[in-house]
């Protein structure tokens, strides 16, 4: 018998080429010394829940009324639910073509489609059009639908910024498609220099990649920064004479942690520019239920608003959707529930308000006894994390650590995050995993850890840290001096 199919040898060769760090050789290791009974602190993934974030009541209350429509039926139900709930359960249902069982539209539940726009709308202070904007299974999936649209094959290449969230590495690699970097600047609060921008679409272009698309993380993953509108602007400007589609993925909008700058999106800087660009430039906007202080990751709802597209386009991406048929009906209720919250005078409001903005003033503390922590530590330095969820401190690796790693045969910041994954129970990812210059190192925490164990793990971090510092350094710093 020779090689079937799904041998290894014979499998598609994009799959092969798929690297997924987040969920890589640190991850599998924390799972392993989990089985074997050590305490392990999953800080790998911006998973809030499993960090102990706990959902916001109404939502759940919703949702828990939609997939058990009985209880709507029961005299007693407004014993144990409020009746804004009661009320909202059975707006939703209505707008269902058969309750949280049966398919929607492909492109998702048109109402729910018209409350994200009226969303879009108070946002930007601009119309949103529901026949645009699709419901999808996460952001993440709605990312994947784009970027196979956009990726003919493998001189097609799309900009993401580096560090880069390896969802876009991963796509890029399994659509056959060519990624071009552009590095974010760490001694500018991790900012975009345009002149980058430009050199490496003419490094692409020398190679022979057409580059198609630009990918934008604001705010950033694993790098923490907002963007400001002077930069949305130099952006969009450099899409229009680049002729790229950009793709705005905004999932942690809700998720900022200082005054300075708050979140602007792409598409309301695009409106603001006025013609000819913002009739010209395509954009792609994404947003999820994941995030935020709902962190519902598990519910995987997200939507993707389409500007500029023309509508032959849209009508291939909605073909391509309706094979699977539906995004996830609960959690298009998730979203529905999101983008169109509890107003003032609503029974559930001052319990919504005061959870969301508990979540919302933790994580802000967090992300400062985070920064911190990592600046008191030898040989580390971490910029604020001004939005999202990840501290992305740099590590100075000592020469002798760096041989040491090579002779385990690992890249330097694996070798650190494993030692410390042995030593600590916490599991980070390193930062080669999201791309970094040459001869930099980093890791990705998120800010997740509950507020009463921070300090502690912040502890524990350091009292690692510097004991391996001190163990490779010998006299290395002090040549340094």
């Amino acid at each position: 018998m020779g090689l079937k199919a799904l041998d290894y040898e014979t499998m598609n060769e994009n799959v092969k080429k798929v690297q997924y760090a987040v969920r890589g050789e640190l991850y599998l290791r924390a799972s392993e010394l989990q089985k074997e009974g050590k305490k392990i602190i999953f800080t790998n993934v911006g998973n809030p829940h499993a960090l102990g974030q706990k959902p916001l009541t109404f939502p759940r209350q919703v949702v828990a009324l939609c997939q058990a429509p009985f209880l709507l039926d029961d005299p007693n139900v407004g014993l144990i639910f409020p009746a804004d709930a009661i009320a909202r359960a059975k707006h939703y249902l209505s707008l269902t073509s058969g309750g949280l069982g049966a398919y929607s539209d492909s492109r998702g539940i048109p109402g729910v489609r018209k409350e994200v726009a009226e969303f879009i709308e108070r946002r930007d202070g601009y119309p949103s059009d529901p026949e645009l904007i699709f419901l999808t299974d996460g952001a993440s999936k709605g990312v994947m639908q784009i970027l196979n649209c956009i990726i003919r094959g493998q001189g097609d290449g799309v900009l993401v910024p580096v560090p880069q969230y390896p969802l876009y590495s991963a796509t890029i690699s399994l659509f056959g498609g060519s990624l071009v970097p552009y590095y974010l600047e760490e001694t500018a609060n991790w900012g975009l220099d345009v002149n980058n921008l430009r050199e490496s679409v003419a490094q692409a272009r020398f190679k022979g990649i057409t580059v198609r698309a630009m990918v934008i993380i604001n705010p950033g993953n694993p790098t923490g920064q907002c963007l400001s509108e002077a930069n949305l602007r130099e952006i969009l400007n450099f899409c229009y004479q680049e002729n790229l589609v950009l793709l705005g993925d905004e999932v942690y909008q809700q998720n900022i942690y200082q005054d300075e700058r708050p979140f602007i999106s792409s598409r309301k800087v695009l409106m603001d520019m006025g013609p000819p660009i913002s009739k010209e430039v395509q954009l792609v906007s994404f947003h999820t239920v994941s995030k935020g202080y709902w962190g519902e990751c598990g519910q995987r709802g997200g939507y993707f608003e389409m500007t500029n597209i023309p509508p032959k386009t849209v009508d291939e991406i909605y073909k391509i959707a309706s094979i699977s048929l539906s995004p996830n009906v609960p959690a298009q209720i998730f979203m529905g529930l999101m983008v169109n919250p509890l107003k003032p005078g609503d029974v559930s409001y001052d319990q919504y308000v005061r959870e969301s903005k508990g979540i919302l003033e933790s994580l802000r503390r967090r992300a400062r006894i985070m920064t911190e922590g990592f600046n008191s530590c030898k040989n580390v330095v971490c910029n604020f994390t001004e939005g999202a969820m990840y501290s992305f401190p740099q590590l100075r690796l000592p020469p002798k650590a760096i041989e040491a790693a090579k002779q385990a045969g690992k890249v330097p910041d694996v070798f650190y995050c494993l030692k410390l994954l042995e030593a600590t129970g916490i599991s980070t990812v390193p930062g080669s995993g999201f791309g970094q210059k040459e001869g930099v190192f980093h890791l990705r925490t998120t800010i997740l850890p509950a507020e009463e164990d921070m300090p502690e793990i912040m502890s524990s971090f350091k009292k690692f840290n510097d004991e391996f510092m001190a163990q490779y350094e010998d006299n290395w710093n002090r040549s340094r001096m």
